[in-house]
């Protein structure tokens, strides 16, 4: 959603399931402004749902965006899809930010991991 090149890079780790997910894939416009500013909020509030358990997030050099978040059940990302604030960013990303997206959610029944140590 921000800049992530300040965070180390490591995904978010595996979970015990059953969690969720929601895989939101998009293309922008050429006119971004205004954009960092809403997602560093967005990032910011989403950290406050109870039941949030992380994101991670990918560009590809096409132009195409991944942004994954981790919910612990149903009613964390409930409480995150209807946050007003998010909503009117929803709103705003639509008329005038993106291309297109999509936004695909699941749950998730197996997770593991590996790290080098």
């Amino acid at each position: 959603m921000s800049n992530h090149s300040e965070a180390p890079v490591a995904p978010v780790e595996a979970f015990e399931p059953p969690y969720y997910v929601a895989v939101f894939t998009s293309v922008r416009t050429q006119d971004q402004s205004g954009y960092s500013e809403t997602a560093a909020r967005m990032e910011a509030l989403v950290k406050e749902v109870p039941g949030f358990l992380g994101m991670d997030h990918a560009e590809t050099p096409g132009g195409l965006s991944i942004t994954v978040g981790y919910f612990r059940d149903a009613d964390a990302l409930t409480e995150w899809r209807s946050d007003a604030e998010h909503r009117e960013a929803q709103k705003r990303g639509r008329a005038e930010w993106y291309e297109s997206y999509t936004l695909h959610v699941a749950k998730v029944e197996r997770s593991n991991g590996f790290s080098r140590a």
